[in-house]
């Protein structure tokens, strides 16, 4: 019997194997090489490793621990613990995950590890190249940690360099697609066509239930369609669309194509186009930036949205992800655009700033009435492929794809004098299908040279060039198809006989239309210039280099330098999503073990790995619950518990799982209104299928009654989704499948060390109990999940797999006591701090003890009849070199502080002096010192801009605004703009690089 994630792959259209399925007893020879036994023994103390890791990640220890422990009033941490947690749900067995592993030995091991994955050449497709990363982009991006620590941009003063960088890549996407708006990334092309989909919906006012999709299309892309047109009742049809007659169809809502097709080929959409708007539908286009350098725009011939995946623009394969899909369309559709959208705004002294724009769209707004759940995207990787774009220009990306093409034209040719027939020929970018016969004949002989092709099926063949290809690699292309039978013709010789100029495809789809004039595409092409560009943009941005972002419900912890050094890994980075599993031992390993890990974390027993963000991870969680009701036979259980209190992603999530949502009351000590929850499973029993609870509860809370909770729902017949946004409260203290859930997420991006990149990557996998494992998500192209599995919820079996070595490093390094040692810390510093600031703030929604969880609320509603809310304070934080916390949530006028266990006492406390700081700062505008709606915290953030103006006619001194605090004369981190104007940008709706003539 197969492990738990171990996988075949198969050809999605005739079921022919591309990869031969490894073993179980290849498995078992393989996992005993790499197991790393670290005992520590008594008298071997003396000479035991001094990299431990559990000191350096948890930021407190010894004096500051009991200083801090006196400020409570308690003489232990588990006497604080008992103060804290229901001892109902308090788990007194230790983690069984074994000690700590020094961080050097961590590194050798999983080298060792890595060692067991063979880097084939890939030639597969499907949405997945190599690409050259450059190396500047790769060292200062991709591993430096002011751009991976960064957190989204919702405070747009601190985040100007994202900012501008997320906009060269939305200007990037809209010049190639040449359509008008895009959006600052999504999180892969299989779940951006889902999107489209339902943007064709809405545009059909949901009332139009028919969706065609290309045959053409990549099978994983396909899956996906299917499995989220599920819940809203649309019928997706594969068809071949150039014979179509959608004139037939009055209930059409839109069509997908790809262009290039997943076979290579090369259409004429144009036609197909007016056609489906003439039947009443929209037209969505799967396509590829590189190809679009030399293709005409999908925009050019009516398409209304484009999409698809970035990762050949400077992103490593990396197993599935983690990768930027790019997503745009037509102006008419902005307000329904998934995602983040990066516009152009003004600060308040009129200087042009960059904000999230349009933020109405988004899940924590819309709650229930949303089509689309996406928080995480893809920042970090949209910033990469931004710079990769700058780095080369617009004639150094077409230079790349007509080389890429050319290299393409030199296979086809040979291919040609070797007798095959090839079904795309004279109408390709990059990707041959070749008829051969007998498809295994050639993939086995292609394997046997280190080479891995596509079977498209059981006669045909795939090979996708990319930008790594090397005159040595085209020449064992063509040595794969050489036939001895035909005259060996030399490299030299074909490319002799090759025409540069000859285009591939039809003339008419040649493009002519000019991309990327912007300066901004045109002025960085050495290597000194784009160092400089990037370090200018990372330096106008405030991130866990900086200090600590006390981001409630966020997790903002440290994301350690050995964790983060395996991701670029070649073993890791360059293995293709759909290799063979012969090639992958070493990342089936890792998987299982992580896995693991997270069953004996969750206590449950089920694990999926493909959610690749969070809120992914409670689609999947609430799609495995649907699936098990109606396996039941009990199809009318469509009717999902939220509290008011939940994060916005809840409700969008169950309305993406066509469930009903029943808002559940809290009562007014912030805990779930027990009295409603049991009116309203009563009153739905008959339909009831879940609850969604956060635990910690979102006002920071560890509930009493969390257990009785999901008794209530499991006696009606519902079953109890745990939100996982809180689990570093949990981990080791409690366990979601002890205190009552059925299926729980976890933020691998908070609470297991992946870093926020800016606004993503993330990963949300998700833990079951057996009963829930049979449903678990499947893949097309690669065998993985349940018996009995949901469809696919993101285009790469294990997601984003190659960030994964990340949370695997955090759970060894820490080891059982260790995680959970950091947990302990984690709750003591958030009550450290709420106890410090409720001297001098209210602090919302404690327990009977007086104790909060990991994280609390300080209001600021009092101060509102005085000209002060929580945006002021948030912005005047900036002064004082500090992100804001979560603002307005849960609570309006609020600010929520997570400090995580990475913290030192001595940051706690600068921080702690700054708020206080600024209630006195408060005190003075209600005692009148200072004028309403003209004080430090009104006008904050100040910018040097601001600062060295010559008009300073403001009632307090420059110095004051700048220099609240003597530590920021030495160390200071300067806002670049001032407070950036939201209703302005929205009015002005600019979403691409403003003219450099707008900065004058």
């Amino acid at each position: 019997m197969l492990s738990r994630i171990a996988i075949r792959s198969k050809c999605a259209i005739a079921r022919l194997p591309v990869q031969h399925l490894a073993s179980q007893p290849l498995r078992q020879s393989i996992r005993p090489s790499v197991r790393f036994q670290h005992t520590s023994k008594p008298a071997l103390a003396k000479l035991a490793p001094l990299d431990t890791f559990p000191r350096r990640h948890i930021g407190s220890e010894g004096n500051e621990v009991q200083d801090m422990l006196k400020q409570l009033g308690v003489k232990s941490i588990d006497d604080m613990l008992a103060k804290t947690i229901p001892p109902t749900i308090r788990s007194l067995k230790p983690l069984a995950i074994g000690e700590g592993i020094p961080e050097r030995q961590l590194l050798t091991r999983l080298k060792e590890i890595a060692s067991k994955n063979k880097i084939a050449r890939s030639y597969i497709g499907q949405g997945y190249t190599d690409t050259v990363v450059p190396n500047v982009i790769l060292r200062n991006i991709l591993e430096n940690p002011a751009w991976y620590t960064q957190y989204t941009p919702y405070q747009p003063e601190i985040s100007q360099g994202r900012l501008e960088s997320l906009l060269n890549y939305q200007t990037l996407v809209t010049d190639l697609t040449g359509l008008p708006i895009a959006n600052a990334s999504l999180l892969d092309e299989g779940t951006a066509a889902a999107e489209a989909m339902l943007m064709c919906w809405q545009a059909g006012r949901r009332k139009k239930n028919l969706f065609i999709v290309d045959e053409n299309c990549h099978p994983q892309t396909i899956a996906c369609l299917k499995t989220r047109a599920e819940s809203f009742n649309i019928q997706v049809v594969v068809a071949d669309t150039l014979h179509y007659n959608f004139s037939e169809h009055k209930d059409l809502c839109g069509v997908l194509l790809q262009y290039p097709d997943t076979r290579g080929s090369v259409r004429d959409y144009e036609a197909l186009t007016a056609s489906v708007h003439a039947a009443g539908g929209q037209v969505a286009v799967a396509t590829d930036l590189m190809a679009l350098t030399l293709l005409k725009s999908p925009g050019e011939f009516g398409a209304d949205i484009a999409l698809g995946n970035s990762q050949r623009f400077g992103v490593p394969m990396g197993f599935g992800g983690p990768h930027a899909a790019f997503f745009a369309c037509k102006d008419e559709h902005k307000r329904r655009m998934p995602g983040r959208l990066i516009g152009v705004s003004k600060d308040a002294d009129g200087n042009n700033a960059y904000r999230l724009a349009l933020q109405t769209r988004e899940q924590h707004i819309r709650r229930e009435k949303a089509t689309s759940n996406i928080c995480t995207a893809q920042a970090l990787l949209a910033n990469m492929s931004a710079m990769y774009a700058v780095y080369h220009g617009p004639e150094g990306l077409k230079a790349i794809a007509q080389r890429i093409n050319n290299l393409t034209s030199v296979l086809a040719e040979s291919i040609r004098k070797s007798g095959f027939v090839i079904e795309n020929d004279g109408n390709f970018f990059d990707t041959l299908a070749i008829r051969v016969g007998n498809s295994s004949s050639i993939i086995t002989k292609a394997a046997a040279a280190g080479i891995n092709l596509r079977a498209i099926d059981s006669g045909t063949v795939g090979v996708t060039l990319d930008e790594a290809v090397t005159q040595d690699d085209l020449a064992k292309l063509i040595q794969i198809f050489h036939k001895e039978d035909h005259p060996t013709i030399s490299l030299e010789e074909l490319t002799n006989s090759l025409d540069a100029n000859k285009i591939t495809f039809a003339s008419q789809l040649q493009r002519t239309s000019p991309y990327l004039q912007h300066p901004v595409f045109n002025s960085y092409h050495s290597e000194t210039k784009m160092l400089r560009y990037i370090h200018h943009l990372e330096s106008k941005d405030l991130s866990l280099v900086h200090s600590m972002i006390a981001l409630g419900s966020c997790t903002m912890k440290l994301n350690a330098t050995t964790e983060m050094i395996p991701v670029t890994w070649p073993e890791f980075a360059n293995i293709h999503p759909f290799a063979p599993v012969e090639q992958t031992e070493g990342y089936l390993t890792m998987l299982d073990e992580l896995a693991d890990d997270l069953k004996e974390i969750t206590g449950f027993e089920g694990v999926s790995l493909q959610p690749n963000s969070g809120a992914q991870g409670e689609y999947a969680g609430l799609r495995v619950i649907r699936a098990y009701h109606h396996a039941r036979g009990e199809t009318e259980r469509n009717v999902c518990l939220i509290p008011i209190s939940a994060h916005g992603t809840n409700p969008a999530s169950a309305a993406m799982c066509g469930m009903d949502v029943v808002i559940v009351q809290c009562d007014n000590d912030g805990n779930l209104d027990m009295e409603d929850l049991k009116a309203k499973a009563e009153k739905h029993k008959n339909k009831l299928a879940a609850v969604m609870i956060t635990y910690p509860s979102t006002f920071g809370m560890f509930e009493a009654g969390v257990s009785e909770a999901c008794k209530v729902v499991h006696e009606n017949g519902g079953l109890v989704y745990l939100d996982g946004a809180n689990l570093n409260a949990q981990i080791g203290l409690t366990k979601p499948a002890e205190i009552g859930a059925d299926v729980c997420h976890m933020n691998l991006h908070k609470t297991f060390c992946i870093p926020h990149g800016g606004g993503g990557p993330g990963m949300g996998p998700i833990a079951c109990t057996k009963e829930l494992e049979p449903y678990l998500p499947g893949h097309p192209v690669v065998a993985c999940g349940g018996k009995n599995p949901i469809g696919p919820v993101s285009a790469a079996p294990y997601g984003s797999a190659s960030i994964l070595p990340i949370s695997w490093g955090y759970i060894k390094m820490m080891g059982g006591k260790g995680l959970t040692e950091a947990t302990k810390v984690a709750i003591l510093n958030a009550n450290y701090m709420a106890s410090r600031l409720s001297e001098h703030y209210e602090v919302l929604y404690t327990n009977e003890n007086g104790m909060c969880g990991h994280e609390f609320i300080v209001d600021i509603r009092p101060f509102v009849q005085h000209g002060i809310e929580a945006i002021d304070v948030a912005k005047r934080l900036q002064d004082y070199g500090f992100h804001s916390p979560t603002m307005s949530w849960p609570v309006t006028n609020t600010l929520m502080i997570e400090p995580t266990e990475s913290e030192s006492k001595t940051e706690l406390d600068r921080f702690c002096d700054a708020m206080i700081s600024i209630r006195k700062e408060i005190q003075q505008v209600m005692d009148g010192k200072l004028p309403k709606g003209n004080n430090m915290l009104n006008n904050a953030p100040h910018s040097i801009k601001t600062l060295m103006s010559d008009n300073w006619s403001r009632p307090y001194s420059r110095e004051i605004a700048a220099f609240p605090m003597p530590y920021l004369k030495e160390k200071k981190f300067w806002p670049s703009v001032s407070r950036v104007d939201d209703a302005y940008g929205d009015r002005n709706l600019m979403c691409t690089c403003p003219s450099p003539e707008e900065y004058l």
